[in-house]
């Protein structure tokens, strides 16, 4: 699947605005060439995962195909908690050598990456979506279930939380980085087209 528009500009933003907190005085003192190349690094490993993500699902018992975590979401969940807890060791061990500036910077990442572990966990690797010829079923991390019909779906759009499935009694909503997605999302919107040609020409009859 190829990269989407969000996915350069998050970095580019990010790299930037640690580059002009560098040249402000109150906060020229913290450790922002050491964060750039830390999102530098991790925006490299990123792309890396991002080529070798499968595009085609895994299919399972009962003609089922499924969706499966990527790298890419592994590395960013696991990684981001990691970090979260490596800065959270030193707050706590080394903070009586810091000043209280570096203190705030390095609990507001702790707990961003500390939320972003959580969120991506939330969306992408405590899910299951999987699909056959009629349906198309996704269990979320809490245990709910919502089961589309292919007949009935009318659009598929890709949204910041991934790409959105629509029928007239539900909607779905999938990881663009699972293994499998673009395979998904190409079914998906193949089966939208064809419901509104059908129904162009119910309408026109």
């Amino acid at each position: 699947m190829p990269l989407r528009w969000q996915e350069v500009a998050l970095p580019l933003v990010t790299i930037t605005l640690l580059i002009i907190l560098k040249y402000i005085p109150a906060t020229e003192h913290l450790p922002l060439a050491r964060t750039a190349g830390v999102v530098a690094f991790g925006y490299a490993a990123f792309l890396a995962l991002r080529l070798v993500q499968p595009e085609e699902g895994i299919m399972v018992e009962g003609g089922w195909a499924e969706l499966r975590p990527s790298l890419v979401e592994y590395f960013a969940c696991y990684g981001s908690a990691a970090l979260a807890a490596i800065l959270l060791f030193a707050v706590i061990f080394m903070g009586s050598v810091a000043d209280p500036t570096q203190l705030i910077a390095t609990y507001i990442a702790v707990v961003l990456l500390g939320a972003g572990a959580v969120g991506i966990g939330m969306a992408g690797l405590f899910t299951q979506t999987r699909w056959d010829n009629r349906q198309v079923r996704h269990r979320s991390a809490m245990g709910r279930e919502t089961v589309l019909d292919w007949s009935d779906v009318r659009h598929v759009r890709p949204n910041w939380r991934g790409i959105t499935i629509s029928a007239g009694n539900g909607r779905i909503t999938f990881s663009q980085f699972h293994a499998g997605a673009a395979q998904l999302a190409k079914h998906a919107a193949t089966r939208a087209k064809r419901n509104a040609e059908t129904a162009t020409r119910a309408f026109a009859a």
